[in-house]
């Protein structure tokens, strides 16, 4: 298939930057949800994650693009009763929130779910061996409204390591999977399990059933929207799809004229990009990124976009990490110019810096007064009142300089 356009390696940056969302912030007074909401139809998806060592990764992406905006407004959108929400949950990339008007488009994902393919192997043999539990656990439900496994279970001893659940665990699983139950809201961070029917608005429910190639092709589509130009890999890997299936699609929509195909310089395989492609001029953004953006997820097209090799170090022995625990990816002015290991100690009320790393070729004094911002604004909006570095290196002493000059830390 021959590509039909050609970008340089910045202008492919820059294209991803701004299908991202990276076009500058604006004020906290003007952070509204009908912004939030645009802004996660853009991205069509928020990756959800346990670690709460700074902040739950799902309210990351949003602080990246928009600053200090109220986290209350996503919990409206995600968990709320009623007109407010606008977010469901489901295995998008991923445990995912996404826009309620992509529900239709998952739903050949339960199907295949229900059959048993495309989940995990220990679930899907649960739903296979277990039915009699899954009924049980699905008339629960159906009987006493929104329930967490714990309020369900029936075992006596305690639990031991991840997906050492109770049986009632694994069935509310099973039927999440397969879209007989969704998440009502969360306790804590314990989901609550709910009929779909009492949680998504009937109007989404109504729509006519989207059939296989047509909900994939949907998917491919905004993964495009999203990241701007990617490969094959890339798109299939924004929602988790199968190349068996993503390759077919990709090239329905290039024959559509949908998607064209484009190279990019130094990239081996073939792009797929939108028709009409509009590259910025420049883009200037400074964020600190979370573990789970969208746009650093899929680590092979992070080291092609900016050239930067990133794995988070949380499951890796402390002496053998190289960075840190928790360690955000800062992006500046096109490039990720620095790594920080950043800790909310609440308690104390700190925002703490153990490390920061610096990406060749370094941050200019402009780019350290970037990063200073960054992390006093990400303090203020965490609602911790100082910046704490504790961290050795050169480096920091050029970071304490800069919060120095705009904070006083």
């Amino acid at each position: 298939m021959p590509a039909t356009l050609s970008f340089t390696l910045k202008q492919a940056r820059r294209l991803a930057l701004a299908a991202q969302g990276f076009n500058g912030r604006q004020s906290p007074a003007t952070i509204k949800p009908l912004q939030v909401n645009r802004l996660i139809e853009r991205l069509g998806i928020l990756q959800i994650d346990s670690v709460n060592a700074l902040v739950r990764s799902h309210y990351l992406p949003l602080f990246s693009r928009l600053g200090n905006y109220p986290c209350d407004v996503l919990d409206q959108a995600a968990w709320s009763q009623g007109r407010r929400r606008t977010l469901f949950e489901y295995w998008g990339h991923e445990a995912s929130l996404l826009p309620l008007s992509m529900y239709p488009l998952m739903g050949w994902r339960m199907q295949r779910a229900s059959r048993g393919e495309d989940i995990y192997q220990q679930l899907a043999r649960f739903g296979r061996e277990q039915q009699d539990v899954i009924r049980r656990v699905l008339a629960s439900v159906e009987a006493q409204g929104a329930l967490g496994a714990g309020s369900l279970s029936t075992r006596q001893e305690r639990a031991g390591p991840w997906w050492d659940w109770s049986a009632e665990k694994h069935a509310l699983e099973w039927l999440f999977a397969a879209g007989e139950v969704t998440v009502a809201g969360r306790r804590g961070f314990e989901r609550l399990y709910d009929l779909p029917e009492r949680v998504i608005p009937s109007a989404i429910l109504a729509q006519p059933r989207v059939d296989e190639a047509q909900a994939q092709r949907g998917l491919l589509l905004h993964a495009t929207t999203a990241l701007g130009v990617g490969t094959e890999k890339d798109l299939r890997d924004y929602f988790r799809l199968n190349p068996a299936d993503s390759r077919p699609r990709l090239a329905e929509l290039v024959e559509a004229g949908e998607l064209l195909t484009c190279e990019v310089e130094g990239w081996r395989q073939l792009a797929y990009c939108l028709p009409e492609p509009k590259v910025p001029r420049k883009v200037e953004a400074s964020a600190l990124l979370s573990p789970f953006d969208s746009l650093i997820w899929e680590r092979s097209r992070t080291e092609r976009l900016f050239d930067f090799r990133y794995r988070l170090e949380i499951y890796t022995p402390q002496d053998k990490r190289v960075y840190g625990y928790y360690v955000l990816p800062f992006l500046h002015n096109e490039r990720i110019a620095a790594r920080v290991d950043l800790r909310a100690e609440r308690a104390a009320g700190r925002l703490a810096v153990h490390a920061v790393h610096l990406e060749e070729p370094g941050l200019d004094d402009e780019g350290m007064l970037a990063l200073a911002a960054n992390l006093r604004q990400m303090a203020d909006w965490l609602g911790l009142a100082q910046v704490q570095l504790n961290c050795p290196r050169a480096s920091a002493d050029r970071l304490r300089v800069a919060l120095a000059s705009i904070c006083g830390d």
